[in-house]
């Protein structure tokens, strides 16, 4: 057998080898996949289906193609003429949740980043017993965790009482169904999802670098806002994303502490599907706060990508 035969037949051998990896992993991830399409593919598939049909009436829908659930989000029609009115109930509601959310993550990030950093500045030993007490509350339902958060801050709750014990206010303050017992809440539920990616990055940063800032006559303001804060950013951003998108949907928290009275998101997309049996503008909700949210991760992933490329 010549050498030219020996090699065509070794590269043909090396060929087979790899279809036969190709299709072995092929096989391997097809359950993946399977529960992948089925837990979520399907479901949005169904959610973008009953967006586009009429609501039944009594609930369901009726199969027949119509776009009124988006028209509804910001236009209502004339009960005498059908004209189109602009309605901004709707869009009042996703605006309130944006800004609920956006205070959530400023708040956590303000309360975060000094958790982490005093976690990370610890002897390695000590750093596992201050993670364990961050991650405490998550071995509790959020439900009963928001039910506390409602003993708490309720008129003979545990702040009015401190408050009035040490003479600070005179009658108890009303926290309790406001926008801020909703706002105090989402930090509280959404705090660790704040700490743990900063932390993350924290511990990896070079402490020699801040050291070196202080030798350099930096205050320490200077070296927090162009050293650490810089070395800290991806944790920071990881962090802010993973408080806002959760705040932006929250159900809980806003039902429990808001009292009803005022709705987020989340609490507009359940009446849809419950007492309002307007399945089609729920669908048309859902995936309109799913568009807002992939704004959001995609504004993300382009700055990231500008930034890498920048820094070569």
């Amino acid at each position: 057998m010549s050498e030219r035969e020996d090699t065509s037949t070794l590269a043909a051998a090396v060929d087979h080898n790899r279809r036969t990896e190709r299709l072995t992993r092929t096989w391997l991830l097809a359950p993946a996949l399977v529960i992948i399409l089925a837990i979520s593919i399907l479901p949005l598939g169904i959610t973008v289906l009953y967006s586009f049909l009429t609501p039944g009436t009594y609930g369901g829908v009726t199969w027949e193609f119509s776009t009124d659930s988006y028209v509804q989000f910001l236009f209502q029609r004339d009960i005498f003429d059908d004209t189109l009115v602009f309605n901004s109930a709707y869009l009042s509601i996703f605006l309130r949740s944006i800004g609920l959310a956006l205070g959530a993550t400023i708040g956590a990030l303000i309360l975060g980043f000094p958790t982490a950093y005093f976690i990370a500045t610890k002897p390695r030993e000590q750093r596992n017993i201050w993670l364990f007490l961050i991650t405490l509350p998550f071995w509790t339902n959020l439900l009963i965790r928001t039910y506390a958060m409602l003993l708490i801050i309720r008129d003979e709750g545990i702040i009015n009482i401190v408050l009035m014990k040490v003479g600070i206010i005179g009658s108890p303050l009303s926290i309790l169904y406001t926008d801020t017992a909703v706002f105090i809440g989402l930090i509280y539920s959404f705090l660790p999802f704040m700490v743990l990616p900063i932390y993350a990055s924290l511990e990896k940063l070079d402490f020699s670098l801040v050291e070196a800032g202080y030798d350099l006559y930096a205050s320490r303001l200077k070296v927090l806002f162009h050293v650490i804060v810089p070395l800290a950013k991806p944790g920071i951003v990881a962090g802010c994303i993973l408080v806002f998108i959760p705040g932006l949907g929250a159900y809980i928290t806003p039902e429990l502490l808001g009292g009803g009275k005022k709705l987020m998101i989340g609490n507009m997309i359940a009446m849809q599907f419950g007492a309002s049996r307007n399945w089609p503008f729920g669908s048309a909700a859902a995936l309109i706060l799913m568009a807002l949210v992939v704004v959001v991760l995609l504004v993300n992933a382009l700055a990231t990508g500008r930034e890498a490329r920048s820094n070569g």
